[in-house]
């Protein structure tokens, strides 16, 4: 841990978020933000058909960061059985929120993830969406990587969706390039793509023309996040 950093990163990160202003910015009326999202889902879709993971009803999937619960019900959408699916929020007030929309027999924890005391082997699907961009800490960031690791049944894997390069505007996130995905996940068998138009062109473009940004997308250099699938071989 650097001397910058605060001892108790799971508190420094609720404060990063406090700091966060413009909550409209990811508001799904934006065309920027609705086209990222449905980019996203796609990708997602394909996979599971090429992992053959389309029993969505038995699948057991646990989000760590689950917000407000936006990505939970993607889930309930695809098929995913509620008392199959769980999720884990920092934030009092985003758990809050999840609470209110999930279904009762969806499992919500709030508070550390790290921490969680969940049956190692227990889950086909582990995913993040943008978690580890938000920790500073490379102590903590490993201690979480493999917390999700460990709840990982064997042949399951781990459903990585960040970005990797540093936003100079914004010192309370970090990129986090494919390099250190592995070194946080070094026994997994890696499966990735790079996709997502950079979220300060996407917003740029699209206030000329919403129709700009699969011809800006089109282009890989302009591609921020990777969305990847860590699998744990069978027997680990």
């Amino acid at each position: 841990m650097t001397e910058t950093t605060p001892p108790n990163e799971a508190a420094a990160v609720v404060q990063r978020y406090a700091r966060r202003g413009e909550p409209g910015r990811y508001s799904l009326l934006q065309p920027d933000v609705w086209q990222t999202v449905q980019e996203r889902q796609r990708a997602l879709l394909r996979l599971l058909v090429r992992l053959g993971l389309t029993d969505v009803e038995r699948l057991r999937v646990l989000e760590v960061g689950c917000g407000a619960g936006g990505n939970l019900l993607e889930w309930l959408r695809l098929g995913v059985a509620p008392e199959h699916l769980a999720g884990v929020e920092l934030l009092p007030q985003r758990h809050a929120i999840a609470r209110q929309v999930m279904p009762a027999s969806v499992t919500l924890w709030q508070g550390d993830a790290s921490t969680l005391a969940i049956e190692p082997g227990s889950r086909d699907i582990v995913c993040q969406h943008t978690v580890f961009s938000s920790l500073l800490d490379d102590a903590f960031a490993q201690r979480l990587a493999a917390a999700m690791w460990q709840w990982v049944a064997p042949g399951g894997g781990v459903l990585w969706y960040d970005f990797t390069v540093d936003n100079p505007r914004n010192p309370d996130v970090r990129g986090v390039p494919l390099a250190r995905v592995r070194a946080l996940f070094p026994q997994a068998r890696v499966r990735w793509q790079r996709i997502t138009l950079a979220p300060p062109i996407a917003r740029r473009v699209c206030r000329v023309h919403p129709g700009l940004y699969p011809v800006f997308n089109a282009l890989p250099l302009l591609r921020t996040h990777v969305l990847a699938w860590l699998e744990k071989p069978a027997g680990r």
